[in-house]
């Protein structure tokens, strides 16, 4: 990351997820950042803003911390860009920006924001999409609100918030529920917003490096189901490693999960064998066109024909990038990891495509 470039995180979750508590935290505490605060309200009541600043006619707002704060009801790349202007003019001083989405936003095309304006990626990174659950009520919520499960689909961290409120058993079972929708973000329990600055900043869930974060205790728990459980999934193909998950009905060590057929799912494709590089892109092309929409988040490091390094691949909707990573070493083993979340995505078409894109 270039050093002048403005570090983002994308602060979202529903309506009484203590979104409003952990900005509070983070603007208040003493961490010697100077933060700008966007909250992304497409045109609806805004309740939060008496909290954070009092009502002035002035979009943007410096508080007595070196914080600023903005209320925007339109274009997020054109208050971005004012942003970035002011701070290279010298009238704001700021090191990083916190967009704060209303609960009821699809963080999809905030993130987008950062991949199809070039004059806004040159200026700023995307560093996370953080989404607040609220452990009472997310249940509920992820069975009512297609943009709640797309909150935890985008996630690159996830906060379960308020577990004071609810026992051990509801709180594993939002957990698994989550983490079967997302195994790639790290999931924490955070009390009153209280979740440490060093959770919240510098993630780099967009950057593009061969470090493919998925929940150990995903994969611990697909090891332990395969063994003792029988699974409707025709593409369990142990051959190729190949073994796919979505939100069923897993039972978990000795707690009995309610099943939830989230339209929200993940699944990982893995293989030792290379793939072919015009193939791959080839099919990837093509999903790309037809499911792009339905595709979240999408990431992987892949071995390739041909090529001596990892190549790592990641994307949001249609957006995607990929990069040539570090040497494979001689003591690794060279494999493919990929995972996809996505909504109602055809899991064995991807998967037969992507294995028949092998070389």
């Amino acid at each position: 990351m270039a050093n002048n470039m403005i570090p983002v995180t994308i602060l979202t979750g529903f309506l009484g997820s203590g979104k409003t508590t952990l900005l509070k935290r983070i603007l208040n505490e003493k961490h010697g950042m100077k933060i700008a605060v966007i909250e992304n309200e497409f045109g609806e009541e805004n309740i939060d803003n008496d909290i954070l600043v009092q009502d002035t006619g002035e979009q943007i707002i410096q508080m007595s911390n070196g914080c600023i704060c903005c209320t925007i009801r339109g274009d997020l790349a054109r208050v971005l860009g004012d942003l970035a202007k002011q701070k290279q003019e010298g009238k704001l001083d700021f090191d990083r920006v916190v967009i704060e989405t209303t609960g009821l936003a699809n963080p999809g095309p905030v993130a987008q924001t950062f991949f199809m304006d070039n004059e806004i990626a040159d200026e700023f990174l995307l560093d996370a999409i953080i989404t607040l659950v609220d452990a009472k009520h997310g249940n509920a919520q992820l069975d009512e609100h297609e943009v709640v499960q797309r909150q935890v689909g985008f996630a690159d961290r996830l906060f379960i918030t308020k577990s004071d409120l609810v026992d051990e058993k509801v709180l594993a079972d939002l957990r698994h529920r989550v983490l079967h929708m997302n195994p790639k973000a790290q999931i924490r329990v955070v009390n009153f917003g209280e979740a440490d600055i060093k959770e919240i900043f510098d993630l780099r869930g967009f950057n593009l490096n061969a470090k493919l974060e998925i929940d150990p205790d995903f994969l611990a728990e697909d090891d332990h189901d395969h063994a003792h459980h029988d699974h409707d999934h025709a593409n369990c193909d142990h051959d190729h490693g190949k073994c796919d998950h979505e939100g069923h009905d897993h039972g978990h060590h000795h707690h009995h999960h309610a099943h939830h057929d989230d339209k929200i799912k993940s699944f990982v494709f893995r293989s030792d064998r290379p793939f072919d590089p015009n193939k791959l892109e080839d099919f990837l092309g093509g999903i790309l066109q037809i499911y792009g929409e339905r595709l979240l988040r999408y990431k992987g490091v892949l071995y390739m024909k041909g090529v001596d390094r990892k190549v790592v691949f990641q994307g949001v909707h249609q957006m995607m990038g990929s990069d040539l990573a570090a040497k494979w070493q001689p003591v690794e083993k060279k494999t493919n990891k990929m995972v996809f979340i996505g909504i109602d995505l055809p899991q064995d078409l991807i998967t037969d495509g992507l294995e028949a894109c092998l070389a």
